[in-house]
């Protein structure tokens, strides 16, 4: 490591670069960023979001992950972690998704919201948050890791843009007062048979309790919410392994389905 924790952590955020262009996964990188903890890798993975964003990507929403209780408790921590979610990894329902560009692909079920107005409140509050979404989604995150053989831990995730890959969304919107997210019931189907099933309060006991945490946080990292933006909730049940040539149905109550097809 060299004697600027800035210089190593640019060198982390272009491993994590290479091994998405070459399609070869790397080893961890946690016991590198041990010393500097969930900070440095933060900086690892805005140190990323720079050089995105400098080629000409477009920052459209955020991602939530380890909003459940149970992965929490596996990863030994007792918070929500966040990713960026760019222009070129929205897909909608029914739509082709590219699996080649998802390294070690897995698919989530999620509530997605979209927002109305920017959140630039430090303190805001579920009343403030919920008069800020426009409305919700069915969503799918296709979820893949730039780490051999998902072999991850908190700081390689989060170094990771919180494993993010590419994200399918509903195409009937609805409005929150139309729809209770904690109680909406989630079943998703890999060529009609039923391999994940979950339910709203699994995601930090409501989606808009994650939506809040991340909300907040953003704006302390100074890069707050915006009107338009996608806000991926978080799973509401176990990720499932997906392959080139399958298809993905996923039903959430009262928001409705959403399909990802993966050609062969």
């Amino acid at each position: 490591m060299t004697n600027d924790p800035s210089t190593h952590w640019q060198d982390l955020a272009a491993r994590l670069r290479g091994a998405a262009d070459s399609g070869v996964a790397i080893d961890p990188l946690r016991h590198e960023l041990e010393a500097g903890g969930i900070e440095a890798a933060y900086a690892v993975q805005e140190a990323n979001t720079r050089h995105h964003l400098a080629c000409g990507r477009r920052l459209v929403g955020r991602k939530i992950g380890l909003t459940s209780r149970a992965v929490q408790a596996q990863f030994g921590v007792d918070s929500p972690d966040f990713g960026m979610l760019f222009a070129d990894m929205e897909f909608a329902s029914g739509e082709e998704v590219p699996l080649g560009r998802v390294m070690q692909p897995k698919a989530e079920a999620e509530i997605a919201l979209i927002l109305q107005r920017d959140i630039l409140e430090a303190d805001v509050t579920l009343s403030g948050l919920v008069a800020a979404v426009a409305y919700a989604l069915p969503a799918l995150e296709i979820v893949g890791s730039r780490i051999r053989n998902w072999d991850i831990r908190l700081l390689d995730t989060v170094a990771d843009n919180a494993s993010s890959g590419l994200y399918v969304l509903g195409t009937e919107p609805r409005r929150l007062d139309q729809v209770d997210l904690r109680l909406c019931g989630m079943v998703m189907e890999r060529g009609g048979e039923a391999v994940s099933v979950g339910v709203g309060a699994a995601c930090l006991g409501h989606p808009l309790h994650a939506a809040l945490w991340l909300a907040r946080k953003m704006v302390a990292v100074g890069r707050p919410l915006r009107a338009g933006d996608v806000v991926m909730t978080g799973a509401l049940g176990p990720m499932v392994g997906v392959a080139p040539g399958e298809v993905i149905d996923t039903h959430i109550g009262g928001l409705g389905s959403v399909r990802a097809a993966f050609p062969a």
